[in-house]
């Protein structure tokens, strides 16, 4: 099977040809390692230099850039139609945002190939969403495609009820890199990134910011360390005033790199997700929480979408939005009696046989 995604290059605070991570670099080297051609033509919001045509992993995904200023995105039709002469895909794939969506499946309808649109988030949450009449028209080629993949059970529920596509809509999670994400030495791994080795640590990774309520965190720490001298407050990642706060046992790691990640998650006496009830936090797929369970160490979590789901069983885990007191308890609870959910965590192979199966269903749609 040929297939051609279509997306945007930047996203998750990650270049796709750079950075190689995420999404929309797992998903399609997955269809290539079950055997598909695929090529993926990503539209770069930002000037970059370097070359704009490439392969991931040696020959099994080409690539293809194309800066949207300041003509890119006038020709985007014309540059598929450049990169696909000679090779007719039997799919097109497309992801990232709203713009692409629309972009991708007006184009495949031209050219009489069956589209399958990509929900990896809400995208009405995206700011993208507020250009005059983009989400109306997003709407609409939902309901032209021949099939949704989406990135959580939460979100394919709110996605039937409120699009109603008369397609497929596949739920297609993100993935956990396994061979990084796997228990370690806790020792080992305080030491390795300089903190303290006999206290006790909460903290978490990730985008540390006031629409994903990280606030709750900062608040219920600064409550348990009242009480207690031996307890910091480690993270990493993205941050606004929100994490700044002055407290001499709370420790920013800045930008970590996404392979010393699982040493931080792997120094926490307990791991903390938090998420605000919000257009995002409602249907975002909770990957921070599956590398947390993937490294065996105790959690607490925002109960929304599909975490809730996700921890059904485990109450102690759980904490309502906003509530910083419940919070402080769940964490205060953990620390005295942990408690590490037994939850698989997808692979990124098997997202790519499911969106695989969903592509391949499109094409008889």
């Amino acid at each position: 099977m040929r297939v051609l995604v279509v997306c945007k290059r930047q996203y998750s605070g990650k270049d796709l040809v750079s950075d190689r991570f995420g999404r929309l670099y797992e998903l399609p080297l997955g269809l290539a390692s079950l055997g598909d051609e695929v090529r993926i033509c990503a539209l770069s919001y930002r000037r970059r230099g370097g070359p704009d045509s490439g392969s991931f992993e040696g020959k099994a995904v080409d690539w293809r850039s194309l800066d949207a200023l300041p003509f890119g995105l006038a020709r985007h039709g014309a540059w598929l139609d450049d990169v696909t002469a000679g090779w007719r895909p039997d799919v097109v794939w497309a992801s990232s945002d709203m713009l692409q969506c629309v972009l991708a499946e007006r184009w495949a309808r031209r050219h009489g190939i069956p589209c399958v649109i990509d929900l990896y988030d809400n995208y009405e949450s995206f700011g993208l969403s507020r250009l005059p009449g983009l989400a109306p028209v997003f709407r609409q080629a939902c309901r032209q495609a021949m099939a949704l993949s989406v990135v959580s059970d939460s979100l394919a529920d709110y996605v039937r009820a409120t699009y109603q596509p008369s397609c497929p809509v596949a739920t297609v999670v993100n993935g956990v890199r396994s061979a990084l994400f796997q228990p370690r030495d806790k020792a080992l791994s305080r030491s390795s990134l300089g903190l303290p080795l006999g206290d006790r640590l909460i903290g978490t990774a990730g985008a540390l910011t006031a629409d994903r309520g990280i606030s709750d965190l900062f608040d219920a720490f600064e409550r348990l360390s009242c009480h207690d001298e031996q307890l910091w407050l480690v993270h990493a990642g993205p941050t606004d005033r929100t994490a700044r706060r002055d407290h001499p046992r709370v420790i920013d790691l800045g930008m970590l790199a996404h392979q010393r990640v699982p040493d931080l998650l792997a120094a926490l006496d307990v791991g903390v997700v938090c998420n605000r009830d919000s257009a995002f936090g409602r249907y975002c797929f909770p990957l921070k929480l599956y590398e947390m369970l993937s490294m065996d160490i105790p959690v607490v979590a925002t109960a929304l979408g599909d975490v809730a789901r996700i921890l059904a069983r485990n109450p102690e885990c759980l904490y309502a939005p906003g509530d910083v007191t419940m919070l402080a308890d769940r964490i205060a609870g953990q620390l005295s009696s942990p408690s590490v959910p037994r939850v698989d965590s997808p692979a990124w192979e098997d997202c790519a046989r499911s969106l695989r199966r969903a592509l391949v269903a499109s094409q008889g749609a």
